[in-house]
């Protein structure tokens, strides 16, 4: 991405929609170690910001290929999330209206791609040793009572 691009990002004049995926296989939920700001080095879901004439559940299917080389299917809305990063002075640094689906694998080996540092397929008993951002864990909690029904 451009660097205008993410200059946009920092301190922005709108939120930006972004979406991500909740992605299953088995008991195992995808993670991804984050390569660029914000949260820049966490653990996450998979995602990226919504492009232009383009649905959400397009956007989650583009985002796990590119970050994660990964086919999934996306099967329903989890639930949408505000993450705005505030600096020293209470300004909105970063904000993002995130909009998080369930899917689950379908092909592919799980490869870093994109933005990704590393990928990962963590146990649904074992998300504490990725130190995830408190909504994170909540949306994946959340997007594994809707699997089991």
């Amino acid at each position: 991405m451009a660097g205008s691009d993410r200059d946009e990002r920092l301190y922005p004049a709108r939120p930006f929609v972004g979406v991500g995926a909740v992605v299953f296989k088995d008991r195992q939920v995808l993670l991804v170690r984050r390569g660029r700001e914000p949260r820049k080095g966490l653990w996450s879901l998979p995602g990226g910001l919504q492009e232009v004439g383009e649905t959400v559940f397009a956007a989650a299917r583009r985002e796990v290929l590119e970050e994660a080389g990964l086919t999934i299917e996306v099967m329903e809305l989890v639930d949408v999330v505000d993450s705005i990063t505030r600096d020293g002075e209470d300004r909105a640094r970063y904000h993002y209206t995130l909009v998080d689906v369930r899917a689950e694998w379908r092909a592919g080996e799980a490869v870093a791609g994109d933005d990704a540092e590393a990928v990962a397929w963590a146990p649904l008993d074992d998300l504490a040793r990725y130190d995830l951002w408190a909504e994170t864990e909540r949306v994946i909690r959340l997007a594994a009572a809707q699997r089991r029904g």
